[in-house]
Order: C-alpha cells, then sequence, then structure tokens
C-alpha cells in the first residue's frame, strides 16, 4: 500500500482526486483546515501557512483511527500539495498571494527535509496570463504549452508561478521529484448540465480558452504522476482532449482570437491547452470526454 499525505482534499478537486487514489489502494491521510467526507481517509485539521504544524502533519501516522494497533508514523510515498486560495476576489489580493506562496514553501520543504521521494503540487491554466487578465488578452500562441512563457497580471497566477519556482530550486538542490501540475477548469460530474448553456455562449468560457479537466481525469493524472519516477522537476497541463464547446476549434479561434498564431495541426475539437506532454510523459489517456455525458446542440 503506497502512503499519500493530501493536501487540500475536500476541495472541489481534491476529493475527487482523493477517491481516485483510495480506489487505486491509497492510504490517504487528508490536510486541511475542514473534514472531508469520506469514511477511508482521516482528516488533520491544519494550517499550511505554519511550517511547524506543517512539519508535524508531514510526520504523522496516516491510519483512521486512534485506537488502532500501531500508531507509528510510517514511510510516506508522495505528497500532493492541493490546498490553496483558489482563486481571485475571494481573499484580498495580498492574502492570495501569502498563503498559496508560504503554504506551498512549507509543505515543500517539509517533504524534501522528511525524505519524502515525491511531491505533486497543484498549478494553474492561469500562469498564462489570459483567465484574470484585465480585460480581453491575446496569448502569444495557441495551444498553450508547458514552454509557453507564462506573464500573468493576477495575484493567484503570481503565487502559482512562485510555486513552480519554489518547487524548481527545491527539486535541483534535493534531487526529489517534483510536479506541477497546470490545472485546467475543473468539472465535476453533476456540472456537465451546465455544458448546454455554455454551447449557448461560448464567449463566456473564452478566458479559459475553453479548456476543462473532468475531475476524475485530474485523479488520474495525479496517480500516474505519483507512480512515474526519476523527471525531477516537472511541469504538466492537466486538461483533457478537447475544448468544452461544441463549435470546432478553429472556429472559437476564428470568433475570438483571429490574430493569434497558431503552433501545428489542430484536430476539429482540440484543446487549446495542451495536453500532449502529459500523455507522453505520464501515459495520460482521457476517461470522461464531455461528450459522454452530453449531447452537442452544434
Amino acid at each position: 500500500m503506497k502512503r499519500v499525505i493530501f493536501t487540500g482534499g475536500s476541495g472541489k478537486a481534491g476529493r475527487h482526486v482523493v477517491q481516485h487514489l483510495v480506489e487505486h489502494g491509497y492510504r490517504v491521510l487528508n490536510l486541511d483546515t475542514k473534514p472531508l467526507d469520506n469514511p477511508n481517509v482521516r482528516t488533520l485539521i491544519t494550517d499550511i501557512t505554519d511550517s511547524g504544524q506543517v512539519f508535524n502533519a508531514l510526520s504523522s501516522y496516516t491510519g483512521l483511527h486512534e485506537f488502532d494497533a500501531d500508531l507509528r508514523p510510517e514511510k510516506i510515498d508522495a505528497v500532493v500539495h492541493f490546498a490553496a486560495i483558489p482563486r481571485i476576489m475571494i481573499t484580498p489580493d495580498n492574502e492570495v498571494y501569502r498563503i498559496n506562496v508560504m503554504g506551498t514553501y512549507n509543505i515543500i520543504e517539509a517533504a524534501v527535509k522528511l525524505g519524502i521521494p515525491k511531491v505533486i503540487i497543484a498549478s494553474s491554466e492561469t500562469t498564462y496570463g489570459i483567465v484574470f487578465a484585465n480585460g480581453h488578452r491575446d496569448p502569444e500562441y495557441f495551444p498553450l504549452d508547458e514552454e509557453y512563457p507564462v506573464d500573468p497580471m493576477d495575484s493567484y497566477a503570481l503565487s502559482k508561478i512562485c510555486n513552480e519556482k519554489t518547487a524548481q530550486a527545491f527539486a535541483r538542490r534535493s534531487g526529489t521529484d517534483i510536479y506541477a501540475i497546470r490545472i485546467g477548469n475543473v468539472i465535476e460530474p453533476n456540472e456537465y448540465a451546465l455544458f448546454p448553456g455554455w454551447f449557448a455562449k461560448p464567449e463566456f468560457r473564452r478566458r479559459i480558452a475553453w479548456s476543462y479537466i473532468d475531475a476524475r481525469d485530474l485523479g488520474q493524472i495525479v496517480r500516474l504522476g505519483i507512480e512515474t519516477d526519476g523527471l525531477g522537476f516537472q511541469v504538466f497541463n492537466a486538461v483533457n482532449d478537447d475544448t468544452s464547446s461544441d463549435l470546432p476549434t478553429a472556429e472559437l479561434l476564428r470568433r475570438y482570437y483571429p490574430q493569434v498564431a497558431v503552433k501545428g495541426e489542430l484536430g476539429e475539437f482540440e484543446s487549446l491547452l495542451s495536453n500532449k506532454k502529459t500523455k507522453e510523459m505520464l501515459g495520460f489517456k482521457e476517461a470522461h470526454n464531455w461528450r459522454k455525458y452530453v449531447t452537442p446542440t452544434s
């Protein structure tokens, strides 16, 4: 049994990823500020901005009950870090930055110093600078890939870029595998009911370039990251194969990004965030394309 400490497992994306890991035989300890409603996972209430709490939590017993036969801490195989302020306009910008940057620093530092061999952190599609820009902004090119020169203007995306640099620095000086997952717009199973409304107003999802990631497919990507060793520091986009629009990708570009260059050939409905690297290096194969759950209208 592999043991994983997961931060932010009570959140929208986290609870689905945690469940995916449990279904694949992992023992998971959730670190969060509120409990996760999952009978197979214990939550340890933890403030990730407090480095003392983080060091203690990452060296804790991962089992379910205080009456278990042996309460000694066991070897941890990986830390998955999702805990964060999840977007702008929830708390003041400086709090978004402080919590996200210091929390991630504390998690990575503790994991590395405790000898945990794998760390996966949640980064974001917002790093590409389109999502929370002050007004419409054309990217340099599509599809957006991990080599893109990220340059956002908002506190949330800036915090995620700082976190990627923190991960890279710790990976270089320690040799630990640390992978940053740039997560697209997370779609839970019940949210496919929203797609017909989005089809009617394609401009609504222009800022995210119509990308999405099924929460269960995100679980697969995280698991594959845990199970793929020896890559050092890496950044991976986490998106499904297609856009979340029923319009062809070429039509979306024609209407909303006519001045943006396109690198290579795009499939008819191919996502404008590239998941090619995630497929090639981690072996990701989507299982939950939206067409399984929604009938296109066009």
